[in-house]
């Protein structure tokens, strides 16, 4: 039995721009077919085991021919797969998922379109263009900037299209000179403004503009190449004032996310929203410990007593390990009815007061410090204490409170691991100056980059700028020789990307 292909358009380049029917399409597809602009951002949502294939083009060139690719579509459909072809902008706006479509229909393969967001409309929304404005224009015309080459003559109708008040040309950077000539002998003002767009809807998006007779020079002088859409018109000059994506804060900005996959989300959604580029390269995976013995005696007195008057989480991944490792015990929340329950930091609090705990004691700055303030204030001499914490972390608070009387007993619940794949990723990265600012969340994320590559750090990171969420982090990135740049003044997430923002050093306005 044939499986069902899905033509997906994938959107402009922003990966929050796909349909939710397009996302659906994503996840359960069994093989993904891609091109050059479809972003890989969106893998995320697919199935572990899902196979993927490339087809896309760079300078012009096909890597696989449009033939080759209609019969991968058919080939992996009769092998009764889910089939997700996913094209950039919309698949049936110069697309050529029309032409997909009608092979799989002469082979008899179920197919359906899903409508994207097109380059057209949204790339001039994000460089503050309106493609029609009351007063300005009432018509647009979409155009190919690159017809098939085999044809005998072109399609476009020059002479009417010059009297459209907006024109928009899809892959047309190899012609723009035969465009502007043509647009120009058959009536177009010389000096209506265009605006050239690389890369729109993503923090890479690069702007030129200029008039008709002007662009191709501006064009050179900035290096501008493909993928681009050209927008020629009066609505141009609306830029000025209606410009919104690229005075973001970050726009642009390349930043390197070190955090552990599972913690990475919560970070790079914060910097894409500021404009910024969240380049994700964990330097760590978080995994169970080595040995569940001191968390299993831990849950057992908590079950069968004596118990413990204070449980401590210090962070968000110790409380979901902590409940991971409860579960498949066959226990539940219940074990904690007779302990008080301290926190460090909002992002720990949020976790558990998910599963509906209530909160004793968070301190007011939220390190381990602060922690034994407050107990400092309100006593622990006495009490029996549990910490479930990462296998490597400071040994400050149970060693403190311990000298304040207390019985700690600290239990392993994770650990976090040296993720090698990332090691050569990063490297290239520094080496290309594909980063402008590297941040550090924990000791455990430098400390791991540092294992990962060595010496040649201190060298490699020269020019990028250092941003940490704490004074911990902060002196571990100092004893390897880094300078820090930036410092959280709230030990958060929301915190550190406030301080990127603050600052005010050459990296924000290069």
């Amino acid at each position: 039995m044939n499986g069902k292909v899905y033509l997906v358009g994938a959107g402009p380049g922003d990966p929050k721009l796909i349909t939710l029917r397009g996302l659906e399409c994503i996840a359960q597809a069994d093989v993904i077919i891609y091109d050059r602009l479809a972003t890989n951002l969106l893998f995320e949502h697919a199935k572990p085991d899902a196979e993927f294939i490339y087809v896309g083009k760079a300078d012009g060139k096909h890597s696989v021919k449009q033939e080759d690719i209609n019969r991968i579509l058919v080939e992996k459909a009769k092998e009764g797969k889910v089939v997700t072809r996913l094209k950039g902008g919309d698949p049936l706006i110069f697309g050529r998922g029309g032409e997909e479509a009608l092979v799989l229909f002469e082979n008899g393969i179920e197919f359906e379109f899903v409508p994207g967001v097109s380059a057209g409309n949204a790339v001039p929304a994000y460089a503050g263009i309106p493609v029609t404005h009351r007063g300005v224009t009432s018509t647009v015309a979409y155009v190919t900037g690159h017809e098939d080459p085999s044809k005998p003559s072109t399609d476009i109708d020059w002479k009417s299209l010059v009297g459209i008040g907006t024109i928009i040309f899809y892959m047309g950077m190899r012609n723009l000179p035969s465009i502007v000539d043509q647009l120009i002998k058959h009536g177009r003002d010389k000096n209506t403004p265009v605006a050239i767009i690389r890369w729109g809807t993503t923090p890479q998006q690069q702007t030129v503009i200029g008039t008709l007779e002007g662009i191709v020079g501006k064009v050179t002088e900035a290096g501008l190449k493909a993928p681009c859409i050209i927008i020629i018109g009066d609505v141009v000059k609306l830029r000025e004032k209606l410009c919104w994506y690229e005075k973001k804060p970050l726009f642009g900005k390349r930043i390197l996310v070190t955090r552990a996959k599972e913690q990475a989300g919560a970070l790079s959604d914060l910097l894409g929203e500021l404009g910024g580029q969240a380049i994700e390269v964990p330097t760590i995976k978080i995994t169970d410990p080595d040995s569940f013995e001191n968390i299993d005696r831990a849950l057992e007195r908590l079950e069968d007593g004596p118990g413990y008057n204070w449980v401590i989480f210090t962070s968000a991944n110790g409380v979901r390990y902590f409940i991971k490792r409860m579960k498949a015990l066959g226990k539940d929340i219940r074990i904690l009815a007779g302990a008080k329950v301290a926190v460090i930091g909002p992002a720990t609090a949020r976790v558990v007061k998910e599963l509906l705990i209530n909160i004793d004691v968070t301190p007011k700055e939220f390190v381990a410090e602060g922690l034994i303030e407050e107990f400092k204030r309100i006593g622990i001499a006495g009490n029996s204490v549990l910490v479930p914490r990462a296998k490597v972390a400071r040994d400050v608070l149970p060693d403190t409170l311990r000298g304040m009387g207390a019985e700690v007993d600290v239990a392993e619940v994770y650990q976090t691991v040296l993720d090698e794949a990332a090691a050569t990723r990063i490297k290239e990265m520094f080496v290309e100056g594909s980063i402008d600012i590297a941040t550090f969340t924990s000791p455990s994320t430098i400390n791991n980059l540092a294992k990962l590559i060595g010496p040649e750090l201190k060298d490699l990171t020269q020019g990028v700028s250092v941003a940490v969420i704490g004074p911990v982090t902060s002196e571990a990135v100092e004893k390897l020789g880094l300078k820090v740049d930036i410092i959280a003044e709230e030990y958060t997430i929301p915190g550190l990307v406030s301080a990127i923002i603050k600052i005010k050093g050459t990296f924000l306005n290069s």
